[in-house]
């Protein structure tokens, strides 16, 4: 398998290329070389031959990846995170004519946790639920794919759940319906993502731990080794878990 890496020079870049070497070629805002491998900055410019693309870089040019995947032709894994909803039209929109997985979270336990968030708010129906992320201090969306993707496991099970986000300007009892959602930006947090369950004289709380940025990394290979296989359409990474 040859991967086009987008976001080579990034950090989860480093992380793919430390785990990888399937990697042939990639995009970076400044053209370069890295250990051989040619870093291109316009898409246009592209000549390498690659079996997949794999997207970690940042929403400010998702658009421009999409239009380089649907010209090449070429199966799409995107593990940038912080699009918004008209990006992920363009994303479903694309996958009728190339196979992508996209996800909020390429972890594997973090995925399995999601599972796990559902189960629990479809039992602890009276329960408050909350949810907390905390990341490092160069991060710059939040709240976070993952603490949206977790809320999106909440709302599975108890649809009438409403996200805030900013309680400063409420002078009201918590409704029920409420999920707070919030963030911390400190250090060098690789990630780090708790759920709450509180009920009358008892707490549940699950969270989820990265260790490094490797787990993302390893999460996102797979994907890639998943979607050169598939049919055009839309997977996530509990698709890639299943096979």
């Amino acid at each position: 398998m040859k991967i086009f890496l987008v976001g080579i020079t990034g950090a989860m870049g480093n992380a793919v290329l430390s785990l990888s070497d399937e990697v042939v070629a990639g995009y970076a805002s400044e053209s370069k070389d890295i250990n051989g491998i040619k870093v291109y900055d316009r898409f246009e410019d592209v000549a390498e031959e690659f079996d997949v693309i794999l997207d970690f870089s940042n929403r400010n040019i998702a658009n421009e990846v999409l239009c380089f995947a649907k010209r090449v032709k070429k199966p799409l894994v995107i593990a940038t995170t912080g699009l918004d909803s008209e990006i992920e039209g363009r994303i479903l929109e694309l996958s009728k004519e190339i196979s992508i997985v996209y996800s909020k979270n390429f972890s594997m336990g973090m995925n399995v946790m999601s599972e796990v968030i559902k189960v629990l708010t479809k039992a602890l129906k009276e329960f408050d639920i909350e949810i907390i992320e905390k990341h490092h201090n160069q991060k710059v969306d939040a709240p976070s794919g993952t603490a949206k993707m977790l809320f999106d496991s909440v709302k599975e099970e108890r649809e009438n759940a409403e996200a805030v986000y900013d309680r400063t300007q409420i002078s009201e009892k918590r409704k029920a319906e409420e999920v707070g959602i919030s963030v911390v930006r400190a250090g060098c947090i690789v990630g780090e993502h708790s759920v709450i369950f509180a009920g009358l004289d008892e707490v549940l709380e699950i969270k989820h731990q990265a260790g490094s940025k490797k787990i993302f990394a390893s999460g996102a290979l797979k994907a890639c080794e998943f979607v050169v296989e598939k049919s055009n359409g839309i997977y996530d990474m509990k698709d890639v878990m299943r096979g």
